[in-house]
Order: structure tokens, then sequence, then C-alpha cells
């Protein structure tokens, strides 16, 4: 049987409930306890209403996800860039869904509320005691998220953790190969100084947050998925060429290794 919470986010106004709940709790942490500077909405204007794509490097298990659905939100009000006051959470946009781990969508109300918002949850490479056990996508998870980009813009993290610079996993690759979306990749930064590691709680007060959208990517969609992997890892600038770039790397994303 499928579970309540399932169920539910397929009602749009249940999604938009929960987008206006979660929008509002969030937004001063975004705005006005923190600074956010976004760039690139230019970018989203003409996608299409499905099969989209967007791949972003990660830093807490909430907050980015809850500040991409912002924007979108934004953007639909066309807001370019900026935020602004919320009256766009009175109509959000809601045609969007973001990958997560099942585990992590169970641990808590908040988690759970959240898993309403569109999340597609995904059994992977959790931990027994302090290792990570990798696996690859069920079969199942990845039908979900083929069903989801048919008429849905898609959010997923290709790393799977918050750790800066971990390789990415060729679960994304072959979903690129498969389904050939429009794939929209996006970079930020400043989250993991603002935020916990669940991006529920603030770390520091003040942080500059910083979202970037950048141009779709012209992906050959018959090349091996290690070169699509590699092409998307550099695009969301967590290769190991930008690992290698130099200080300002170590000293905000690059810190977050020793976390």
């Amino acid at each position: 049987m499928v579970p309540l919470r399932e169920r539910l986010k397929g009602f749009r106004l249940v999604r938009k409930l929960v987008y206006a709940i979660v929008g509002m709790i969030s937004y001063p942490g975004l705005t006005i306890v923190n600074r956010l500077k976004i760039s690139g909405t230019e970018n989203l204007r003409k996608l299409p209403r499905g099969n989209v794509l967007f791949v972003s490097n990660h830093q807490t298990y909430f907050a980015d996800v809850i500040t991409f659905l912002h924007i979108f939100c934004a953007v639909k009000w066309r807001k370019t860039n900026r935020l602004g006051l919320p009256y766009y959470l009175l109509n959000p946009f809601t045609n969007v869904y973001y990958v997560a781990a099942e585990e992590t969508m169970k641990a808590s109300w908040v988690s759970r509320l959240f898993t309403m918002a569109g999340a597609l949850t995904v059994k992977r490479t959790w931990n027994t005691g302090t290792s990570e056990v990798r696996r690859g996508l069920d079969p199942s998870d990845t039908r979900k998220i083929f069903r989801a980009l048919e008429g849905s813009w898609v959010i997923t993290f290709p790393q799977g953790t918050t750790k800066a610079f971990a390789p990415g996993r060729k679960g994304t690759a072959h979903i690129i190969k498969q389904q050939r979306p429009i794939v929209v990749p996006v970079v930020i930064g400043g989250f993991w100084r603002a935020f916990d590691k669940k991006g529920l709680k603030f770390k520091k007060k003040g942080v500059q947050l910083s979202v970037t959208f950048k141009e779709p990517l012209g992906i050959d969609y018959e090349a091996p998925v290690e070169e699509i992997l590699a092409q998307v890892m550099d695009a969301i600038e967590q290769s190991k060429e930008y690992m290698m770039k130099g200080a300002h790397h170590w000293t905000d994303r690059g810190a977050v290794a020793t976390r």
C-alpha cells in the first residue's frame, strides 16, 4: 500500500500548503539573518515544464533544496535574481521534485512534512556505524525519477553527500543518458557556514549565501557514463580541477571536507 505521505504529495493543494509553511519559516534565515545572492535565473525562463534535471553541489540536507524552491517560486512571479517579498508563496511553483535519501526523510517530523513538498526518496549509501556503504540506485528508485522527469523539473545532487569534492555517482549519469533531459548545473556556496548539516539550525549569522544557475549543458547522450559524469562534476565545480584551484576554494568549499 502506498504510504499516506506519498498519496498526499500528489495533490497540488497539499504541496502548496507545505511550500507556504516551509517558505515562511525559512525566508528570514535566507534573506534577513543571512544574505542571499542569486544569479543566472534568466537561464530558467525558457525551460520546458518537463524533462529538466538540475544538478548541484550539496552542503546541507534541507536548506539547499528549500532555497531552490524559493527561487523557482520567485521566478514564476517574474522576479530576476532576487526573492523580494515572499508573496510568491501565495501561488508557488510546485512542478518540481527533489531526490533525497529515504533514511534522511524519515528522520524527524520536519523531514516527514518536507517530504510532501515533492521528495523522491531513494535507498542508497547510508551508514553502518561510521563507514558509508556505497550502493547504486535501486531500479524502482530510477523509475520513480524517470516518471517525475516526464512532466516536471527534478533536483538531484550527484555526490549524494554534503562532503565537498566527494566523487560523483554514476547513477546521475545513467539517468541523463537514458532519459536525455535538459541538464542545468547549479553551484551553491556559504550554506555550510550558515547552517548545521541538516540545514535547520544556524551555525553563523550574516553569511553570504550564493546560488548560481548556469546555462544548460550541451551533452552528448551517446557518450560513456564516465564522460557524462565528469562533465557534470566539472559544471557544478566539484571536479578535481576545482579542488586544486587555490586557497579561496579551500577556505570556502574545500574546508567542509574536514567537517
